[in-house]
């Protein structure tokens, strides 16, 4: 396995959950440490790692955007092999990197080598690009899915991802009034501590049901 990977995680986890960053925060952000943490906290390993143009920040290289979505599929791909055999494994990851692992996740379950795609904050499409839709590929997905999204997120909010053709595969578990990290606001009644353990809950739930066979 590559030596630039966190793993977060009880040994004799029942699930492995292999997970990408975003576009621009590091596989180390607060969220995806909280968030791994509290995963841990249920049972399910979770094992970061960085695609190689965020790695790069790491020593030294120029802050450059990252590469399109379809061009570190490869990247994602190789990762798939390098965490080897173990518990059920489950691919997803932050908004980018969710994304990333839901392009290449039919393939990869056709080959057995997942069990199921779990997607936090999925980037439905650019903020108020509505119009540009990233659900194509998600409308006959045959692996089992679960997306956590923000009830106003900028990136899918509710209103709009319940009108997508999406398949039957593909579970949604909202955040209330959550926001793309599933931060509601402050008059809102929730919390944003409630919604990550919620959140926490579902994909722990779900990563447990697809390494038990579902």
């Amino acid at each position: 396995m590559k030596s630039s990977v966190l793993i977060t995680g009880p040994a004799d986890s029942a699930a492995r959950f292999l997970c990408a960053h975003g576009a621009g925060a590091a596989m180390d952000s607060p969220f995806l440490t909280l968030f791994a943490s509290m995963l841990a906290d249920r049972g399910i390993q979770t094992i970061r790692f960085e695609f190689s143009y965020m790695a790069a920040r790491r020593d030294g290289g120029k802050r450059r955007p990252p590469p399109k979505a379809e061009r570190l599929m490869p990247e994602y791909a190789q990762m798939i092999a390098d965490v080897g055999d173990g518990a059920p494994l489950i691919i997803g990851g932050k908004s980018m990197g969710g994304r990333v692992a839901s392009l290449i996740a039919a393939e990869a379950y056709k080959a057995r080598q997942i069990k199921g795609l779990v997607c936090l904050g999925y980037p439905f499409h650019p903020p108020n690009k509505p119009e540009s839709l990233r659900t194509q590929h998600l409308e006959d997905l045959p692996c089992p899915a679960l997306i956590v999204q923000g009830e106003r997120d900028p990136f899918g909010p509710r209103e709009e991802v319940e009108s997508y053709k999406l398949s039957k595969t593909i579970q949604l578990h909202w955040a209330p009034d959550g926001d793309h990290d599933l931060g509601p606001r402050g008059a809102s009644g929730f919390t944003r501590k409630g919604n990550l353990a919620a959140a926490a809950d579902a994909v722990a739930a779900f990563a447990r049901a697809q390494a038990s066979g579902g």
